[in-house]
């Protein structure tokens, strides 16, 4: 099938293109800069100059292509009501094209807060208030009463690899800069985890052949403890181990105190089953201890 992409140059999505070219499909990459557009040329992709900024401005690339797998998003945390508001007329949008067309809408979503308290599974609802996003997500999936196979790809809060700038990468510049890499509290806390090629496998079998109105978990690794995150961290920095208090978790790793404080846990099994996936790169510890985050 033709594929309209957002988010084709970035971390997910740019690993996402080359998997549909592979599998015999043909990519149509939004890209608002001259560079996203080499990018995605380079990858053996079509660029289609568009702003998720210009919702209208993606209407004839949707209409051109027989699905959409929208990974694009401004992840600015200082302005999430702004990014989530931008988001939500980015949905509409396509939605309105894919309307009554059983063509398939795979969007974007997250595992992380998702079922506190226990293990997420992929029929847990997830809670309007934890982001402003997941309301997008929700009326997503509702396209599915509109005649749109819409779905649901819920990635793990690290999706890792090489070349990752995300929240690995993120907490290896704590540390580095503290001269210790800390967990907080007891580190008990969990976060699940998937490799970055393994998550992009599960977008194109998810665009392939999900049923309408579901959502599947890009886990691979349903919790791992940070402690043992932590760990990793500092042995491949060569610094101390340390326990951050909770009441200095935010002095210490700012914004990402919120993030590496939540205690996860999220369930593959219905997703493996339905999808026939299976993780096969590895997880991300042994990602860590190759060394390339350092």
């Amino acid at each position: 099938m033709r594929v309209f992409m957002t988010g084709a140059s970035g971390w997910i999505g740019s690993a996402v293109v080359p998997e549909l070219l592979e599998a015999g499909h043909e990519v149509l990459g939004l890209a608002r800069s001259d560079e996203s557009a080499a990018a995605i040329v380079a990858a053996g992709a079509e660029a289609y100059r568009g702003s998720l900024d210009e919702p209208s401005s993606l209407l004839d690339g949707v209409d051109r292509c027989d699905g959409v797998t929208h990974l694009g998003y401004n992840h600015d945390f200082s302005r999430m009501q702004e990014a989530a508001a931008t988001d939500r007329k980015v949905v509409e949008a396509i939605g309105s094209v894919l309307e009554e067309t059983n063509r398939p809408f795979v969007v974007a979503g997250g595992v992380l807060g998702l079922a506190p308290g226990h293990v997420a599974t992929e029929n847990d609802q997830s809670d309007p208030s934890v982001h402003p996003r997941i309301a997008n997500v929700a009326y997503a999936l509702s396209l599915a009463d509109a005649g749109v196979r819409s779905s649901c790809v819920r990635f793990a809060p690290t999706v890792h690899g090489k070349g990752d700038h995300g929240f690995i990468a993120t907490l290896v510049a704590i540390a580095r800069d503290k001269g210790a890499s800390g967990y907080i509290g007891d580190g008990a806390n969990s976060w699940p985890a998937v490799h970055r090629v393994d998550a992009a496998r599960l977008v194109r079998l998810t665009l392939e052949s999900a049923p309408a109105g579901t959502s599947v978990h890009a886990v691979a690794e349903p919790g791992i403890p940070t402690k043992a995150i932590a760990e990793a961290i500092g042995s491949g920095l060569g610094v101390p181990v340390v326990s951050v208090p909770t009441d200095q978790a935010a002095e210490h790793f700012g914004w990402m105190s919120r993030f590496f404080g939540a205690d996860t846990k999220a369930s593959n099994a219905i997703t493996r089953k339905l999808l026939h996936w299976e993780p096969t790169n590895p997880g991300l510890l042994e990602d860590l201890s190759e060394g390339s985050y350092f």
